[in-house]
């Protein structure tokens, strides 16, 4: 048991896609995983934690981390990297970033499941590759948990995202849910 009274905690470090943006946070894809939780185990066995916060970059997830590692995570659910890519920030800052973030969690005995990213066509060939490698390489360098595009099914999907074409809308979550719902189901 932790001090939220469960005795699993998964912790979500991310972005506006993470944090809900837009959304309310019952219609989150973290929340719809801890309602799939809930159903599958019983309330009181896995407490979700969402760390993330809008335009965070990787940046700032080694500090949300050290935050947060006092809840004795179990699980880190690492989808940061996006707002990285749209600010133009090299793909190698981003991949050292997130392998700072990677380690730290491995150091704490914290499984990660990597939530890969992609760029828009309009960014280059060139970047758009180079960024898209970061979280296989990642993934198969720390041989870790991966979902290789969190977005799958739901980018470019006018009905499946707001108005700003950018951020997934209820039904977009849900789609998330499931896409990440099937790579963490095999690791707990």
């Amino acid at each position: 048991m932790n001090s939220y009274g469960a005795e699993r905690v998964l912790l979500f470090i991310g972005d506006s896609l993470t944090e809900g943006y837009g959304v309310e946070k019952s219609e989150s894809y973290p929340q719809l995983i801890q309602n799939k939780l809930d159903q599958k185990y019983g309330a009181g066995k896995f407490k979700v934690l969402n760390g993330s916060v809008s335009g965070s970059t990787s940046a700032s997830g080694l500090s949300r981390l050290n935050w947060f590692k006092k809840s004795n995570p179990e699980f880190l659910i690492l989808g940061l990297g996006a707002n990285d890519g749209l600010r133009g920030v090299t793909p190698q800052m981003t991949k050292a970033n997130l392998k700072k973030i990677i380690n730290a969690a491995l150091e704490l005995k914290i499984k990660v499941l990597l939530l890969g990213m992609m760029m828009p066509p309009n960014y280059g060939p060139q970047y758009t590759d180079e960024f898209k490698s970061i979280y296989p390489e990642l993934s198969k360098e720390y041989d870790i948990g991966f979902v290789p595009f969190v977005l799958a099914g739901v980018a470019g999907e006018k009905s499946l995202n707001q108005g700003d074409g950018i951020h997934p809308n209820s039904k977009g979550h849900l789609v998330i849910s499931e896409t990440v719902w099937n790579s963490l189901e095999k690791m707990l």
